[in-house]
């Protein structure tokens, strides 16, 4: 990554100091602290850039909305988390400090600012593993018969969440209903001692802003339709490589490495040209506050550890949550699709929140297109 002076950030900006700061603040520009000098501190290059574009009338609005969907400036407001100074927050709070204590139950209270105890009266389903592919049926199973999210009050809508809540963590978690979700995930995959550590996971998986698959959910919600249609729209896209399975990359990379050596591993994938989905995330610029907060409290198998060291190395960037999950899943022996599960079960609880926070705003999201096929007359 590459950081420019406040000078210089000033100097491609043609702007007061004071406006730079503003734009730190509002989580337009990334900032970090001078290694130098920590009285100082240095600015994204690329968020700078960008910014310059834009203020110096270079591109045209449609350009600039298209590149807000792309890492880009905020397209809507939500109150529920934003990444600010390399933190993850939850309605303000550190979702890394939440960790240390909360259960992913409690994060759906905090989340959808609900004043009373969670029920999840599931089917209390015991011996059974966790697959995506139930979840994925009760979720379309509910979606046509359950009522449209449009123009009900929010406890209405809170009574719904947790129901919707209950079937996902039925598939996803099953075990008596009495016990807390880390610890039924623990207990169906026989690995009680990986409870705390999937408690942690949960929580700091349990939202980041306007993702992909939080984004469809809220489109899904925009447009009247029931929460768990909007839950089955975010499962859907999760399971995408570049999102929720971006652990298969992190396990193929595991497995080059178990054959070849850690270093030559990385150095071949870059060689093809191939990216890395165990390091870096284009909204942490000092590494990926989740994966910190995860990899703080085990330690890492050798080979994990090698590769770590060989890809921050020579990628320039710190490993993230996908490669914290995939060496928790490795250290613990969990299965191996476990980082799609445990992400789907905590992502939901956010899933379930925007699509409340879209439903009751009441606002229909449609962007345009901006048309570059053949001329029309």
């Amino acid at each position: 990554m590459s950081w420019l002076t406040a000078e210089e950030a000033l100097n491609l900006l043609g702007t007061k100091s004071q406006t730079l700061y503003a734009n730190v603040s509002r989580g337009r520009v990334r900032a970090k602290p001078d290694p130098s000098d920590t009285r100082r501190s240095l600015y994204f290059t690329d968020d700078v850039k960008r910014l310059a574009a834009r203020h110096a009338g270079r591109r045209k609005a449609e350009v600039v909305a298209a590149d807000a969907i792309q890492w880009g400036d905020p397209v809507l407001p939500s109150a529920l988390s934003t990444i600010s100074h390399g933190r993850l927050f939850y309605r303000g709070q550190d979702a890394a400090d939440l960790a240390e204590h909360a259960t992913l139950e409690e994060i759906a209270l905090l989340l959808w600012e609900m004043k009373r105890p969670l029920r999840l009266e599931g089917q209390g389903v015991q011996n059974r593993l966790p697959t995506l592919m139930a979840a994925f049926s009760a979720l379309a199973e509910r979606a046509t018969t359950d009522l449209p999210s449009l123009g009900r009050s929010l406890p209405a809508l809170q009574g719904d969440a947790e129901s919707v809540f209950g079937t996902v963590a039925d598939a996803l978690a099953p075990g008596l209903s009495h016990l807390p979700l880390h610890q039924r995930l623990a207990e169906a995959w026989n690995r009680p001692d990986a409870g705390e550590l999937i408690r942690r996971s949960l929580v700091l998986l349990a939202d980041h802003e306007l993702n992909a698959s939080t984004f469809t959910a809220r489109i899904t919600a925009s447009a009247g339709a029931t929460l768990s249609a909007a839950a089955l729209s975010g499962l859907s896209t999760l399971t995408g490589p570049l999102h929720g399975s971006a652990w298969q990359g992190v396990r193929s990379l595991m497995d080059r490495a178990a054959a070849i050596g850690a270093e030559e591993a990385v150095r071949s994938y870059l060689a093809e040209g191939r990216p890395l989905s165990a390091v870096g995330h284009p909204l942490y610029a000092d590494g990926d506050a989740r994966a910190e907060a995860l990899l703080a409290c085990f330690t890492l198998p050798p080979l994990f550890a090698d590769v770590r060291k060989m890809a921050e190395e020579l990628v320039g960037e710190r490993v993230n949550v996908d490669f914290a999950l995939t060496a928790m899943t490795s250290t613990y022996h969990l299965p191996q699709d476990a980082p799609l599960i445990i992400f789907a079960l905590a992502r939901t609880v956010g899933w379930l929140a925007h699509a409340m926070e879209q439903s009751v705003s009441g606002h229909l999201i449609r962007p345009r297109a901006r048309y570059v096929g053949p001329p029309v007359e």
